[in-house]
């Protein structure tokens, strides 16, 4: 992958891999068994969250069109409503990249002790599990040129055999096991409503490719295009894989499934088959964790460039990354990890709490940044006029309401509390920037990567 000679490294196959990979991680992996108690419910739900998450993914690449600004949700957000709630939204945004962390890594280190029992103890999976979130860090901290490449590598490598599994299994799925409609016993409405959350947890990361908009080439066509490509592939993934793990494993064994995607590949090719996937899951987990590592960095980097976040988190490197951001954040990600070795059955409550609120805290960007084009458009243009809300945005805004409707009362609850939290660092950031002198640099450098406003 080449850099531009305007120093700008992410084009076209670099920001798909970024959007593939961050959406196609360890909740694609496990997703057939969560959904398999709603049965044929469940397919029709992944094509609707699809068609939900591609109008999702067109609002970013309109607004991407509009302007490329480094943060993505965040930097829409302040430009459409304001400082105040831009920090909500980096602050919610930068909490869900950090708790999601631990769980990829997990299904990583799982993998890895499955392949070599003589692994599997507490102690050997915790090594494993923060190893891999480090060796990521690393890996970005050589610069955002060497983060694309890994997750090219990564992304196409592992769309192979998920890609077999989905495709050549259609093959050989078994129809009878298709006579259910919705065999949970719950009503159709509140069965939506509970696979909504499952689902779109899998959707996740679809406004990657304009998060580290500052260095994309032609970022104006490159990340609509990328957003809207990746996501397309992740949905067709989704939905042919889910049709054939339901296909080849009955449903009473994949409900309580660890590994479906392995189970499915192990019905048709046997112990080569389970293998396969499990090197592609590797890929997979390693692969997210690349993209969510680049986005933690980027997201904070551009709230603290517009005065909103601590100045330490738009530090760069001399690799020219925002170093001091993915370090802290990586850090959190090890504490949760900690947490959750130790056992404790207070502090593993507090952890799974955290790890489920990385949904709701990624989808009130998503709501925020739904109907934020008119009001992005009307300032860039000096308010001369406002776009109309068009029906893709509407039904990207009514997809978002419904998934956090979906996510139930109490993590939107702890997700409010979670967002609350944030208030005195707000505080406390605006007070400091008041009182202290201007630095011309910072201003410059925070400048270069912002749109302006007029």
């Amino acid at each position: 992958m080449a850099t531009s000679p305007n120093g700008k490294s992410l084009g076209l196959a670099a920001c798909t891999a970024i959007v593939v990979g961050n959406m196609v991680g360890s909740g694609f992996y496990l997703s057939p068994a969560a959904v398999a108690p709603y049965g044929n419910l469940a397919i029709i739900v992944w094509i609707i969250m699809g068609a939900g998450a591609i109008c999702l993914g067109l609002t970013f690449a309109r607004l991407a069109s509009l302007v490329p600004a480094v943060g993505g949700p965040y930097a829409y957000t302040r430009l459409a409503y304001g400082d105040f709630a831009g920090f909500l939204i980096a602050w919610g945004y930068w909490i869900s990249i950090w708790t999601s962390l631990p769980v990829i890594a997990i299904a990583f280190a799982g993998v890895i002790v499955d392949l070599f029992p003589a692994l599997g103890n507490r102690f050997t999976a915790t090594c494993l599990t923060l190893g891999v979130i480090w060796a990521i860090v690393l890996v970005n901290l050589r610069g955002v040129h060497a983060a694309g490449l890994f997750a090219q590598v990564t992304t196409y490598a592992k769309l192979i055999p998920f890609g077999a599994v989905a495709i050549i299994g259609l093959l050989y799925i078994d129809t009878s096991h298709f006579s259910e409609f919705n065999p949970s016993g719950q009503p159709l409405l509140g069965s939506i409503a509970a696979l909504a959350p499952l689902t779109m947890f899998a959707y996740l990361g679809l406004e990657s490719a304009t998060v580290p908009a500052g260095d994309v080439q032609d970022a104006e066509r490159t990340i609509p295009r990328s957003t809207v490509l990746g996501i397309s592939i992740a949905a067709a993934l989704y939905v042919l894989g889910t049709i054939v793990v339901m296909g080849l494993v009955p449903r009473q064994e994949l409900v309580h499934s660890v590994a479906p995607f392995s189970q499915a590949a192990g019905i048709m090719w046997g112990r080569g088959g389970e293998l396969a996937i499990s090197i592609a899951v590797i890929l997979s987990s390693i692969g997210a964790l690349n993209g969510w590592t680049l986005l933690m960095g980027q997201v904070p980097m551009a709230a603290a460039r517009d005065g909103l976040f601590p100045p330490l988190f738009a530090r760069l490197s001399p690799r020219g990354v925002p170093a001091v951001g993915m370090v802290v954040s990586a850090s959190l990600a090890t504490l949760l990890v900690v947490v959750q070795a130790l056992g404790s059955e207070g502090f593993a409550a507090v952890y799974r709490l955290m790890v489920g609120l990385s949904t709701m805290t990624a989808v009130v960007p998503y709501a925020f940044c739904s109907l934020a084009r008119t009001l992005v458009a009307a300032r860039l243009s000096n308010g001369r006029g406002f776009p109309r809300v068009t029906a893709i945005e509407l039904i990207a805004f009514i997809f978002a309401m419904f998934t956090l409707y979906g996510s139930g009362a109490e993590p939107v609850l702890y997700g409010l509390v979670l967002l609350m939290l944030g208030i005195p660092v707000y505080v406390w950031q605006r007070r400091n920037a008041a009182a202290a002198p201007v630095d011309s640099e910072e201003m410059a450098a925070g400048a270069a990567t912002r749109p302006a406003i007029s």
